[in-house]
């Protein structure tokens, strides 16, 4: 194993191999520090950026973060390199790297020097790159990346900011569910997905709430995509057993023990891509996985060590869960990233930071990479913090956001964006809903020319039928 070593105002620092520097490289957060991995100090960790940025990228393809033999996810990483993609930056350091991603952000090309490089980055080099960034590098090589995908929407055109509609109930209520989904189609939103996490994860409650979403959709002709979060293998028996099943939902996560924490691997992951897209039930696109990720997910399981039994920093796990993710081809990735908790990403700063960083890795893995902005109520942030990444977000192109009602989750008790946060970032960032759905809203004189929101009187409106069932 390598040690690395860097010299600071006079003090010789030490770094036991690359995990060792990649998580003391790591801004500071609580998850980190939890584990075990983080740096004692700013002068620490301000000595592992300095290493980690003369550090020659090709490093991370002879040293693993976690082990070939023993994890899935590095065989999946190592085995599916593109060498071709990685040659004209095969040469640089880390630092280097950097110094390349920002040139060409600036570049009228950007977006397709970016999308050929994709796959020729792994995940560790990723990471490792943004741990050198100040925020601003960030939301700027973001920016310049262009990922899409489709299915009856298309995801991550620029200049647009799609929404996952998420109308969730503490007891799964068709009424309740239906009541939050008519509040958040008038305010415009549901464009990336109508998502419901369920409060029962029994097949007949998940395909209940299936059937109920697919009647709103065809009633009202909406071009978009529903999805109800159950685990996997429910969704495979569903589609099995004839349900309208649009999207096929998993969580994942940076390590194979981790998965195996979720109750999959990649070939129950491959099964599932198999049978959604057996249904053929896109129009414009058949990207049919949802995936959602969050840092911590790891450590919370206990499957955050890697290569000499060493903690990894929880950011280097989560970048490895997007080589999962574009295994698939998904419609939709995102972070949840203050879901978790305090212990993980303690404060607004941490929450802030981390968006910031899952949407670069996200982007420039190749991801159409969304955010649930979001907080737990115990953790040290507040909807101002969640203003600041949401603007930030808009800033940097990131595909979508969740969006609840009044911004409270009233069945998973967390702090997320309120349908009234779409209409403020899309108004102050000047974006624009799907294509395909301000196309919708057009025609239901819900949107105007630009794809402003109008306001909608529901008694003059086509979705009056549903309002009038509530």
């Amino acid at each position: 194993m390598t040690i690395y070593r860097q010299q600071l105002g006079g003090t010789g620092y030490e770094f036991d191999g690359l995990v060792d520097l990649l998580g003391k490289a790591s801004p500071r957060r609580s998850g980190d520090e939890l584990a075990g991995c983080a740096a004692t100090s700013d002068a620490e960790r301000a000595a592992a950026q300095l290493a980690l940025a003369d550090l020659p990228l090709t490093t991370f393809l002879t040293e693993e973060v976690v082990p070939y033999e023993t994890d899935e996810v590095t065989r999946l990483i190592v085995d599916t390199h593109d060498a071709m993609a990685f040659a004209p930056v095969s040469h640089l350091t880390v630092g280097e790297l950097r110094d390349h991603l920002l040139e060409v952000a600036a570049r009228a090309d950007s977006a397709d020097v970016l999308a050929a490089l994709a796959p020729g980055l792994t995940p560790e080099m990723v990471a490792a790159t943004s741990k050198i960034m100040r925020n601003q590098d960030l939301i700027a090589v973001s920016r310049a990346a262009t990922v899409t995908s489709g299915f009856r929407t298309t995801i991550g055109v620029p200049d647009r900011l799609a929404t996952r509609l998420q109308p969730n109930h503490p007891v799964d209520d068709p009424q309740g569910v239906a009541a939050s989904v008519l509040d958040g189609l008038l305010m415009g939103c549901g464009d990336a997905v109508v998502g419901i996490n369920p409060a029962s994860d029994s097949p007949h409650a998940v395909s209940d709430l299936l059937h109920l979403l697919d009647e709103i959709r065809q009633r009202f002709e909406i071009p978009t995509q529903s999805c109800v979060l159950t685990h996997v293998t429910t969704t495979i028996d569903l589609i099995e057993k004839g349900a309208p099943v649009d999207l096929v939902f998993q969580s994942v996560a940076g390590t194979e023990g981790a998965n195996r924490s979720f109750g999959v691997d990649l070939a129950v992951l491959r099964e599932g891509n198999e049978a959604g897209r057996s249904l053929r039930r896109g129009s414009v696109g058949s990207n049919v996985m949802y995936f959602e990720t969050g840092q911590g997910s790891a450590l919370s399981s206990g499957t955050h060590l890697g290569t000499g039994g060493r903690p990894v920093d929880q950011q280097t796990l989560e970048a490895r869960a997007y080589a999962v993710a574009r295994e698939f081809d998904p419609l939709l990735v995102n972070t949840v990233v203050g879901f978790i908790g305090p212990e993980y990403l303690y404060d607004g700063k941490q929450i802030i930071r981390a968006g910031l960083e899952d949407q670069f890795c996200g982007k420039l893995l190749g991801l159409p990479m969304g955010v649930d902005v979001c907080y737990t109520n115990h953790a040290e942030a507040d909807q101002d913090d969640m203003d600041t990444l949401l603007t930030l977000l808009a800033v940097a192109g990131t595909a979508f956001v969740i969006t609840v009602p009044g911004a409270d989750d009233v069945m998973l008790g967390y702090q997320s964006l309120s349908f009234h946060d779409a209409l403020y970032v899309r108004e102050a960032a000047n974006l624009r809903p799907a294509p395909e759905f301000e196309e919708w809203l057009r025609r239901q004189g819900m949107a105007d020319d630009v794809g402003r929101i109008l306001p909608v009187d529901v008694g003059a409106s086509p979705l009056r039928a549903l309002g009038g069932a509530l």
